[in-house]
């Protein structure tokens, strides 16, 4: 009997899409049919989704919701993280109720436990909160006032008979809203996201975004909540979805247990390896060379290649060593699609820790929250107040109460900045990042001033939003040229120069994998994640 050889695969990358592509070549007795190899840049797993522990407190990078309306997704995690069957810390102390699952893990006693969370996010703008997405409640209408509301009413009903075409995100966004709101919530808060007008930013990041989700969207889910029947996941805008899972210390937990998982079933992961050149032969990938934080190199052979790279860094790396010009296989990718790859953005953000005593902001709601005096109940605070710099305000409390180590006394901010590496709020010192954060915290009223900060922590991530102008417009053209590398396959968000939530990351590496495993040659499944606007979830 002939005793076939095993495949090899190099996975670069060790986030979201990198080690689902990794567990789902090695599970249910892979090993005896992949030689599976993980290289890591960091010594982190989960990329931006990872955790970040400071002085006995966890810090998530961006804000993570477990929710997708694939159902293979949510069956993957939960079988990482089995749902929880008994209440969390607050919701028993606070008499929260979520629906168990039969024969789940006890969170006040176990770790490996997937949370249900409520969700709560709201928009602030001129010192009042609105509800985010945009709805048409009470508190929305007090809060603008009656000549607002009208002002906004009337330049919605025209939006609804004066279409703009769509070739730019502002008309998108005015299509959908009307030009009054659009300059109220969408506008200064693009910008401080994007760095860019959204005249100038393609729509189809809005597409991908924001989805069907309209004034109408929102009037419809409305009316639906008070109707009796019950609707699945499915037939609700990812966007008005009120519950989700999390991890009980967040979402680096998932993946520092997938990654266990995955060594333990026999995948090789190597950490301080920074991927520098990708070597070809006869139009094919041939090998990867990566380097160490020492600066010494080591060159790795494979049949298949799954990149999570950066496309910006991966084209850059092809043959990257090829200084001879005469050399046959030192060929170097095309000047135009280097040139392509060189132009292709990226907005990178900067969050700032803050340990408070209190927060100024009183809790109006009647969704009960730990803390004397009881702390808002928001997981994100988005400030599309061009007033400010911070872009959104995370409440750890809120996300899981053991991201918090004194969760009764103390609350754990996040304020994200929008920038660009080596800019000047990029290069400010920690301390100074820290002033910053706490100054605007201060005149947003949040807190009373900087004798209410116990602890700070400053975390910049690199390349965390790719965006969607400049060369993007020739990423078609890209994508034909790295596909013509039949053993290579680009995934995640960065893989894939898309701004992918991360169950569309994951469900690039599961597509590319099952090409792997059948044999398919077209890419065409891994690309089209994530490009039908029903699918998508809103950050």
């Amino acid at each position: 009997m002939q005793v076939s050889e095993k495949q090899s695969v190099v996975i670069i990358g060790g986030g979201p899409a990198g080690l689902t592509a990794a567990w789902e070549l090695i599970k249910d007795g892979g090993a005896d049919k992949y030689d599976v190899t993980v290289l890591e840049g960091t010594r982190a797993f989960g990329g931006i989704s990872r955790t970040v522990k400071h002085n006995g407190n966890r810090m998530d990078i961006g804000g993570h919701r477990f929710f997708s309306k694939d159902e293979r997704i949510m069956d993957w995690w939960k079988t990482v993280l089995p749902l929880q069957g008994a209440p969390s810390y607050d919701d028993k102390k606070l008499g929260r109720e979520h629906d168990m699952e039969s024969g789940g893990p006890d969170p006040e006693v176990e770790d490996k436990v997937m949370l249900k969370r409520h969700r709560v996010s709201r928009i602030f703008w001129n010192r009042h909160f609105f509800d985010y997405p945009i709805s048409l409640s009470p508190n929305t209408l007090k809060a603008m006032g009656f000549k607002l509301t009208m002002v906004a009413g009337f330049s919605y009903l025209k939006s609804m008979f004066h279409k703009l075409p769509e070739d730019n995100l502002e008309n998108f966004y005015i299509n959908r809203f009307g030009r009054k709101l659009y300059s109220m919530f969408f506008e200064g808060y693009t910008e401080k996201l994007w760095g860019r007008h959204p005249s100038q930013i393609s729509a189809d990041w809005g597409a991908q975004r924001v989805k069907g989700l309209s004034i109408m969207g929102v009037l419809k889910n409305a009316f639906q909540k008070l109707l009796p029947k019950q609707r699945s996941n499915a037939e609700v805008e990812t966007s008005l979805i009120e519950e989700f899972w999390y991890p009980k210390y967040g979402p680096g937990q998932l993946w520092e247990t997938v990654e266990s998982n995955c060594e333990n079933a026999g995948v090789k992961v190597l950490t301080d390896a920074t991927v520098v050149e990708l070597r070809q032969n006869n139009g094919s990938i041939s090998s990867v060379v990566y380097e160490d934080s020492e600066g010494n190199r080591t060159e790795l052979a494979a049949d298949q290649f799954i990149s999570s790279m950066p496309v910006k860094d991966l084209v850059n790396a092809i043959d990257a060593a090829g200084s001879d010009p005469e050399s046959p296989e030192s060929k170097g990718a095309p000047a135009d699609m280097t040139k392509v790859a060189n132009g292709l953005p990226y907005r990178d953000f900067v969050t700032v820790g803050l340990l408070v005593k209190h927060l100024k902001l009183k809790n109006t709601t009647n969704i009960p929250t730990l803390g004397n005096p009881p702390i808002v109940p928001d997981c994100w605070i988005y400030v599309q107040d061009p007033g400010y710099k911070v872009g959104r305000l995370q409440i750890f409390n809120n996300w899981s109460p053991y991201l918090v180590k004194d969760v009764n006394d103390t609350v754990w901010v996040g304020l994200e900045y929008f920038c660009e590496e080596g800019d000047s709020f990029w290069n400010m010192s920690e301390e100074d990042a820290t002033k910053f954060a706490i100054s605007e915290l201060t005149r947003m009223r949040v807190i009373n001033g900087p004798d209410e900060v116990l602890d700070s922590h400053r975390e910049r991530v690199k390349k965390a939003y790719p965006a969607y102008f400049d060369t993007y417009e020739h990423m078609d053209e890209l994508i034909e040229y790295l596909d013509g590398f039949g053993n290579l396959y680009c995934v995640g968000r960065n893989g894939q120069h898309r701004y992918n939530n991360m169950d569309h990351s994951m469900a690039t590496a599961i597509e590319a994998v099952g090409n792997i495993k059948t044999g398919k040659t077209s890419k065409k499944n891994v690309w089209s994640v994530n490009t039908d606007k029903s699918y998508h979830e809103e950050k």
